[in-house]
């Protein structure tokens, strides 16, 4: 893969099509090939870009802890070390968090957002499904035997029946001790977002049967967004990127290809190039 360096770290990423930049921000225990097949169907339309966070895949960083805001300033500085003034953002769960912060942070960088079965910033995702996540908690300090049984919070059964090679992605956590605490310690550093500044216009998508986030949380964030639509991804789980990408990527050409806005205005643009 190449790389960038960063604030520090070497940044990881996967480059493919043309047009427009549509940078893609993956989730908290994933890697950017959790994107191979979306990415590809979204490639036909848009230079997509999907990278390695800090102690993720092929990307290395220094040892000191990190949170939102340096994973934040990372994607920033992606964007324009690519050559890019600002990019269409794509992010999913943990990656849907940390685009809210690149939103604030970084305006400029930001052409359209789309937030997808995430939660708030600022919002302990605990709090939101607590027998859940001290479920998850419980059967993560039984892997990898309880891999098939941490995959059912994430894809649903369904799927599972017909991809039964799923659980293999919680079986198979490469990250070091020392990478997996520093991961677990991002959401320990809070970082406070108002959703209300993020101008660009933002799609908020949630999976009808996400069993982490609930759908009701993620589509909320509409509310608070000046420029906000949304959609629900049917019979799909957390990790819809994965399981009904298909779906997805059709809820994305519509809104990144739409000529209007939300709030009505005409919009020719379709992202900056290099």
């Amino acid at each position: 893969m190449p790389t960038v360096q960063a604030n520090g770290t070497t940044i990881a990423f996967a480059r493919r099509g043309s047009g427009a930049p549509l940078l893609l921000i993956h989730g908290a225990e994933a890697d950017h090939s959790m994107f191979d097949t979306l990415g590809a169907l979204l490639a036909e339309h848009f230079t997509v870009i999907a990278y390695d966070q800090r102690d993720s895949g092929a990307t290395r960083n220094p040892d000191a802890p990190y949170g939102l805001t340096e994973l934040a300033d990372d994607a920033a500085t992606l964007v324009e070390a690519l050559g890019f003034e600002r990019a269409h953002v794509f992010g999913t769960s943990l990656g849907g968090v940390i685009a809210q912060v690149l939103a604030q942070r970084h305006p400029q960088r930001i052409d359209r957002l789309v937030l997808s079965s995430t939660f708030r910033a600022g919002v302990a995702p605990a709090s939101l499904n607590p027998e859940v996540f001290a479920r998850l908690a419980a059967l993560r300090a039984s892997l990898p035997g309880s891999a098939s049984e941490i995959a059912r919070y994430f894809f649903t059964e369904r799927y599972l029946a017909s991809h039964p090679e799923a659980a293999a992605l919680f079986a198979g956590n490469r990250r070091d001790a020392a990478q997996k605490q520093r991961r677990a310690a991002i959401l320990a550093r809070p970082v406070a977002v108002d959703l209300g500044v993020i101008s660009c216009p933002t799609l908020v998508l949630a999976a009808a049967e996400d069993r982490l986030i609930p759908p009701s949380h993620t589509l909320s964030l509409a509310s608070e967004l000046p420029d906000a639509r949304t959609a629900t991804i049917a019979d799909a789980g957390h990790v819809a990127a994965i399981q009904d990408p298909e779906a997805v990527a059709h809820e994305v050409l519509a809104f990144l290809q739409a000529r209007t806005t939300i709030g009505g205005n005409r919009d020719d643009h379709r992202g900056a190039q290099p």
